[in-house]
């Protein structure tokens, strides 16, 4: 058989490893998962010394305010989901927050300029996007612990290690990094944020060498003392006493209340293959319902560099996104219907034709959560476990807020509910918001599995969608998969495209009805794949951030 060289053409190559392989979006994060296997640690003790790292070094998208999931298959052929996802406070009651707002001078700050709230009439208005109300409890340090104890071999302390070695010795900032850094130095009004993470009142610039000391000590406390020291001890203390002293309703006993959660995956097959997706709160029923009527459709069978490929999955994910933003929401409050299904995708399908469709809308919960950014890792090792694992803290650094003297930075997940009582995520006491964190897991048979994920928001389902078929469709290796030119559709009802994609195909979605437009690569999220093909093991990752991968 001749050799097909362009199968292969990327930007980079394909990391191979036979101790395992480690995905991420910053090259010294990886190293920590790396050292980590190294030093004995298997893919669930690298995946948390690889997402705390990540809060030292990328702290402009995670952090341990946020939460954390995953999706992962153990050596031992377990199939299998980890939530630590935290909700609202017991008193953050729609009335309470509307009674607040309107007693609260600074509550205009809380909302952002660029669209999405009526910031001229704040008691009135939706939800805030910034400040306390936006806080709900922080499930990352019980999940990133309830991951060593029921999945790793090594200790919660040896997994923090190099993360606190970054935070207290230091480490230099890289370009990507640095500019969503210098972006966010308005966000911080409060003392305790610009004492934590502005270096003489300024953000860093790329190659200066930073520590990150208040967060290191709490890091160190966590590994000396437990998770439940940010949950019932002195940086639970804190963090409900700076959510209140802002005006919020966090109380020492929500936190305490916190459960890590262990959901049955939800999952499809499409082309033969299985993907597996996180259930509600999380939206990866949008990814899995967007798959199956992309399937109804046959979108997977057109020319790769086609109009037709990009139209029908647009259309596929334009009603997904219409009914995840419907639908989805905690399942202990509200039910869901069976959006995974493939009787509903066979209905939903037969909706779409030859051109776009713009009856159909986007029903954001949330506009200000289409370019947000997190950070999601994959693992693989030797033994033959495969995992997924995103921890974020939804906007960038959050909600504003640093918990007193941790430097801990308080995620704004509650922004996703609605201050509307009829709609599906309305704010109520314990409930979690909908999520847009969602990891990916892929069975191709047997003794191949991959675990995946692309990060941004509402560009993760999407990203999902496309990765999936860009591997089982098309039949590209993992680097090409993720290289190739996005597509995504926006809630402005524009279907947006990488500068990459060909001209011709831009002129030809035209004239099917699409509003397209040209983005930045940056908007496109980047990915992360880690794969164990009957025991070989292989990792790609992509440039759309500071992306790395890297193999022993």
């Amino acid at each position: 058989m001749d050799p097909d060289p362009d199968r292969f053409a990327s930007r980079r190559s394909t990391v191979y490893g036979q101790g395992g392989v480690v995905a991420t979006s910053q090259p010294l994060a990886s190293q920590a998962g790396i050292e980590t296997l190294r030093d004995g640690g298997n893919a669930f003790d690298a995946a948390v010394a690889t997402a705390a790292a990540l809060n030292v070094v990328e702290p402009t998208s995670t952090g341990l305010g946020g939460d954390v999931f995953a999706l992962y298959r153990t050596a031992d052929g377990d199939v299998g989901a980890m939530r630590a996802c935290g909700g609202a406070p017991a008193d953050a009651t729609i009335e309470n927050v509307r009674e607040a707002l309107a007693a609260d001078d600074d509550a205009a700050d809380y909302y952002p300029d660029d669209g999405g709230y009526a910031v001229d009439d704040v008691g009135e208005a939706g939800m805030p996007f910034y400040g306390p109300h936006a806080v709900t409890v922080p499930g990352t340090a019980r999940g990133w612990e309830a991951t060593i104890e029921e999945l790793g071999r090594l200790t919660l302390a040896d997994a923090l290690r190099p993360a606190i070695r970054y935070a207290t010795e230091g480490y230099p900032v890289s370009e990507v990094i640095a500019t969503y850094w210098s972006s966010a130095e308005s966000l911080f009004t409060d003392p305790h944020a610009r004492e934590a993470y502005l270096f003489d009142d300024a953000a860093p610039t790329v190659g200066q060498e930073v520590t990150l000391p208040r967060l290191g000590r709490s890091m160190e406390r966590i590994a000396e003392e437990g998770a439940d020291i940010v949950y019932e001890g002195e940086i639970a203390e804190a963090i409900a006493d700076e959510v209140q002293r802002a005006g919020g309703f966090m109380t020492v006993d929500d936190l305490a209340a916190f459960e890590v959660e262990w959901p049955d995956p939800v999952s499809t097959t499409y082309n033969g293959a299985e993907v597996y997706e996180l259930p509600p709160n999380n939206q990866g029923l949008i990814a899995l319902e967007a798959l199956n009527i992309a399937a109804e459709l046959g979108a997977g069978e057109h020319p790769y560099d086609s109009a037709e490929r990009v139209h029908y999955f647009a259309e596929a994910m334009k009603l997904a996104f219409h009914d995840g933003h419907r639908y989805i929401t905690d399942p202990e409050y509200e039910s869901i219907p069976p959006l995974a299904s493939d009787e509903w995708a066979a209905t939903r399908a037969a909706e779409v034709g030859e051109t776009a469709n713009h009856d159909v809308s986007f029903g954001v919960p949330n506009a200000n959560a289409e370019d947000a950014d997190t950070v999601l890792l994959t693992v693989a090792d030797d033994e033959g476990n495969v995992v997924s694992y995103i921890n974020s803290r939804f906007a960038g650094f959050g909600s504003g807020l640093v918990a007193g003297d941790t430097g801990i930075a308080l995620q704004n997940r509650g922004a996703s509910f609605s201050l509307d009582p009829d709609h599906p995520n309305s704010l109520e006491p314990g409930k979690r918001p909908f999520h847009t964190l969602i990891p990916g897991l892929i069975e191709f048979g047997e003794d191949d599995w991959a675990a995946f994920g692309v990060m941004g928001g509402y560009m993760q389902p999407q990203g999902h969608v496309q990765t999936v078929s860009n591997m089982v469709d098309y039949g590209m290796p993992l680097q090409r998969a993720l290289d190739e030119p996005r597509w995504r559709y926006r809630e402005s009802g524009e279907l947006a495209l990488e500068p990459r994609f060909d001209d011709d195909v831009a002129a030809k979605l035209v004239r099917k009805g699409h509003d397209v437009t040209l983005l930045s690569p940056t908007l496109f999220g980047g990915a992360q794949i880690a794969r164990d093909d009957a025991g070989t093991l292989s990792a790609a990752t992509e440039p759309r951030k500071d992306g790395n991968a890297q193999g022993y």
